[in-house]
């Protein structure tokens, strides 16, 4: 998963390392358009044990110049396995440093897809809520310094939804989401 840091100029990579016992990392990426070409800084982990790397995004929230995560924890003890979690992170040069790691569903999330609402200053996650007959379900979440707080998920669509994809139209000012029903 990817976001651009336009407070920064940098893109920012979220990835499950597969050669790493799937550990989650990022690496911050800068852009060089004379010759088309990017260089990365070295990779930082966010989460130290397995996550699911084709179960995450990564938004940036201009409001407060930091990129968020969404990824399923998959080594999450007291709750369900494969927590819907979400962090912080801030780009610094070409090195990202993050917060702590925060549920966003305490149970099982998967088809996870984020965005940035601009206009209500806030990044809203969607996915499926295995543990609520696979609802389509939302949350917002408000980022404050380094970390980030949600308020009560909603379903969206009363039955099961997968392949979400979530875009903000800010000319609207809505978010529209797509799924599979």
């Amino acid at each position: 998963a990817a976001a651009f840091d336009s407070s920064t100029g940098k893109v920012v990579i979220a990835f499950s390392d597969g050669t790493d016992g799937q550990k989650g990392k990022a690496v911050v990426g800068t852009v060089d358009p004379s010759n088309n070409s990017i260089s990365f800084g070295s990779e930082v982990v966010f989460q130290n044990s397995e996550i699911t790397g084709d179960q995450m995004d990564c938004v940036f929230d201009s409001s407060n110049n930091k990129v968020v995560i969404f990824y399923q924890d998959t080594n999450n003890p007291s709750t369900n396995d494969r927590t819907g979690t979400a962090i912080v992170g801030t780009v610094s040069g070409t090195s990202i440093s993050f917060g702590t790691k925060v549920a966003f569903e305490s149970g099982h999330s998967d088809y996870i897809s984020a965005t940035f609402d601009s206009t209500n200053n806030r990044v809203v996650v969607f996915y499926r809520d295995e543990d609520n007959s696979r609802y389509g379900t939302a949350a917002a979440g408000t980022v404050s310094g380094t970390s980030i707080s949600f308020g009560t998920p909603v379903a969206f669509r009363s039955s099961s939804c997968t392949y979400n994809s979530a875009v903000y139209d800010s000319a609207s000012g809505k978010i529209v989401v797509a799924y599979q029903d």
